[in-house]
């Protein structure tokens, strides 16, 4: 069997923490930002964690 290949833009986009969670960054911090509240993109620059409904599908493109 050959080795299993991580998907690329999911080695981009997601970390792993040192509990095991997956790590995220928001959506909507990357362009069109004049509109946007000061607020709303200060808040947009703290990482998130991916939901437990996700965990498995993320998991599964990362191979872990």
């Amino acid at each position: 069997m050959p080795k299993v290949k991580t998907k690329s833009g999911a080695k981009k986009r997601f970390s792993l923490t040192g509990t095991g969670k997956v790590k995220r960054k928001h959506a909507y911090k990357s362009h069109i930002l004049t509109k946007k509240t000061t607020k709303q993109k200060r808040n947009l620059t703290h990482s998130g964690l991916v939901s437990t409904a996700d965990m498995d599908r993320v998991k599964l493109m990362l191979q872990i």
